[in-house]
């Protein structure tokens, strides 16, 4: 009898004590999350500049993602303005307004947020395990041991890096997706150039166009943030690699996601 009362008592508390150890873990995690955040803001606003350091992940962020990045994009532009094409003639139809709404979701969805998600697989999972190996391997502490500072030398960089490559690479995928949109316009819908052009910028303005840079920006500082942090507290062990790969990963596709619908909501009393 008392043991069966010990057992229902038990199973009565044990989704509360889960609840609550996953409550403690949850805050534990933001409150490391926010003193490394502090950290890494204080050491971006101070000298000295890691400037070599800073070219070098420029070059294996940027210029190493740029052509995966177009090439995938490519194919959404295409993909893209068939839907289109194949709705508005089903509903209204006519593919007039195609060209116009294709080149609007490019300026203000499509390019900054396939651009992210595409450097969140390549770049942030990169930089995920590259960080977790070394903390594992104990080579961050070396670098402490050396008077080196791993946030100025390994975060700062990169964290830097990526927002201005992920700029400059949503910049090349907007003119890609154009482009590969107005070939499509022009084989499957009839539209020569100089209408295609036309009917953009009847539906565009340029404050799409920097908006959807800002977004990028944005993007780019949320992708090696959350990926330094989660690979500072990699645990011991190629599981203990994996584990915080993935958990970066999903993170990043979380909040690019989230981050994307408030600056989506922002913007909107700006248009």
């Amino acid at each position: 009898m008392i043991l069966g009362e010990r057992l229902q008592s038990k199973a009565v508390l044990w989704p509360f004590e889960y609840l609550g150890g996953e409550l403690i873990k949850v805050s534990t995690t933001l409150s490391r999350f926010f003193d490394y955040l502090s950290e890494m803001l204080i050491t971006l606003m101070t000298p000295p500049f890691r400037f070599k350091e800073f070219v070098t992940q420029l070059y294996l962020i940027g210029y190493k993602s740029t052509p995966v990045i177009l090439f995938s994009i490519s194919f959404a532009a295409t993909a893209t303005i068939l839907e289109y094409a194949f709705h508005m003639k089903l509903v209204i139809q006519t593919a007039a307004l195609v060209p116009g709404f294709a080149a609007l979701l490019v300026f203000r969805e499509l390019g900054p947020v396939i651009t992210a998600f595409l450097l969140t697989s390549k770049v942030g999972a990169g930089m995920n395990a590259e960080l977790g190996t070394m903390q594992i391997t104990e080579q961050v502490d070396a670098l402490k041991l050396l008077s080196v500072d791993p946030m100025r030398y390994l975060v700062v960089p990169r964290f830097v890096a990526t927002i201005l490559s992920s700029v400059v690479i949503v910049i090349f995928a907007d003119a890609t997706c154009l482009f590969f949109e107005m070939v499509m316009s022009v084989r499957h819908l009839d539209y020569s150039w100089e209408g295609f052009l036309t009917a953009m910028n009847q539906f565009t303005q340029f404050k799409d166009f920097y908006l959807g840079l800002v977004k990028a920006a944005v993007f780019g500082a949320v992708i090696p943030t959350i990926a330094c942090f989660y690979g500072f507290n990699t645990q011991p062990g190629a599981e203990g690699v994996g584990r915080s790969t993935t958990q970066s990963v999903v993170s990043n596709a979380v909040s690019i996601i989230i981050m994307d619908f408030i600056l989506t909501y922002l913007f909107s009393y700006l248009y």
